[in-house]
């Protein structure tokens, strides 16, 4: 809650990244925000942190999509909110689900995606699509479906491990910065999946088959997209950028940043910019 607030305010809900918690970036961004004058909501995705749900540690297309219109209706409910002045922000993996979830809900009148990911892109088709085939796709459903065999006569869900606690010395710049954050005190928190052993490897199943950025072209309302412009992941906001339709819709460069600048520096992150978008289609 802004400080001295009165009457009903507009609000954002937040999440992300993948596998990270609200005490992490998705908190950050709330805090700031609440102090530009918005009502914030921070929330861990089903199934992971203090969140509800079972089995534990399962990332889905359509519920991580779902969750952020759970987060609208909790807002519209609230009698300090203007229901019709909701906003969202995704994060990294959640940004592509905030793009998904504002092409299929009206409710969402602003968009903000930081550093977004396409989670079902990067699971089909591997980092810098270099695993786009169907070959490659073949054996990773081959792969995981055993695996869903192992885990039933286990009883348990085998993780797929988070951000490694030691890294090669040829490991990529951008795994380097994921350590950087998640397993130093910087970013480090005990529920995160990033931080520890990470999702259950089945969960890549889903994703192989659903794209969520199917419907993006039909997203009316207002869209700011920003990414770092030295980040590994810049490919996956330009292409989505591409498709979107209509003069609300930017996609901002940030100079010099790259993926993990915008989960936590403050001087990286254009909070002026964004303070100035929400307040623009929030209005």
């Amino acid at each position: 809650m802004p400080k001295n607030a009165k009457g009903k305010l507009p609000a954002i809900a937040v999440s992300g990244p993948f596998g990270a918690v609200k005490e992490q970036p998705s908190g950050l961004y709330a805090q700031t925000l609440a102090e530009r004058g918005f009502i914030t909501l921070a929330f861990d995705p089903s199934f992971t942190g203090e969140s509800g749900g079972a089995a534990r540690y399962v990332a889905s297309p359509d519920i991580s999509t779902e969750d952020f219109s759970a987060a609208v209706d909790f807002l519209s409910t609230q009698k300090n909110v203007d229901k019709d002045k909701i906003g969202i922000i995704g994060v990294c993996g959640w940004g592509g689900f905030a793009l998904n979830a504002a092409a299929n809900d009206p409710r969402i009148k602003a968009t903000l995606v930081s550093i977004m990911y396409d989670m079902s892109r990067v699971n089909a088709n591997g980092y810098f699509d270099e695993e786009n085939s169907k070959k490659a796709r073949i054996q990773k459903r081959k792969t995981l479906a055993q695996q869903r065999i192992e885990d039933y006569k286990n009883g348990k869900y085998a993780l797929a491990g988070g951000v490694p606690e030691t890294l090669p010395n040829d490991a990529p710049q951008f795994m380097k910065d994921y350590h950087a954050y998640y397993k130093t005190p910087r970013g480090y928190h005990k529920r995160s999946l990033n931080s520890n052993n990470g999702w259950n490897l089945t969960s890549s199943l889903s994703f192989l088959n659903m794209p969520i950025l199917t419907y993006s072209d039909e997203i009316d309302n207002a869209v700011l997209i920003i990414h770092g412009e030295n980040a590994h992941s810049r490919y996956f906001s330009e292409d989505a950028f591409k498709k979107l339709k209509g003069n609300n819709k930017e996609l901002f460069i940030v100079p010099n940043a790259v993926h993990t600048d915008l989960y936590d520096n403050l001087q990286k992150i254009p909070f002026d910019k964004i303070e100035v978008f929400f307040k623009q289609y929030l209005a």
